[in-house]
């Protein structure tokens, strides 16, 4: 359904979110002209659903830019701040 957001889906793996650490991305093909940097940092960051994981490896590709890392988002539903497992 059209709208729909991964966090709604019904299945296991459609509410898994990643991050993706990418480098090379430029914000237009016309800003390497530019005499100035456009931002400090080699690498950013996306968060990604699964179900646009390979849409968004292809677009990443097509703007010239590499994927670095892929990492799995935990989705803690007790709204823990610190984002490490208790074992």
């Amino acid at each position: 359904m059209m709208g729909s957001t991964a966090l709604n889906s019904s299945t296991p793996s459609g509410s898994r979110m990643f991050r993706y650490e990418v480098r090379g991305l430029r914000q237009s093909p016309g800003t390497d002209n530019n005499d100035y940097p456009i931002r400090s940092s080699d690498s950013i960051f996306m968060t990604v659903p699964y179900n646009r994981m390979n849409d968004e490896m292809r677009r990443i590709t097509r703007m010239g830019g590499e994927i670095v890392s892929i990492q799995p988002l935990e989705f803690d539903p007790e709204g823990s701040s610190n984002g490490q497992s208790e074992e």
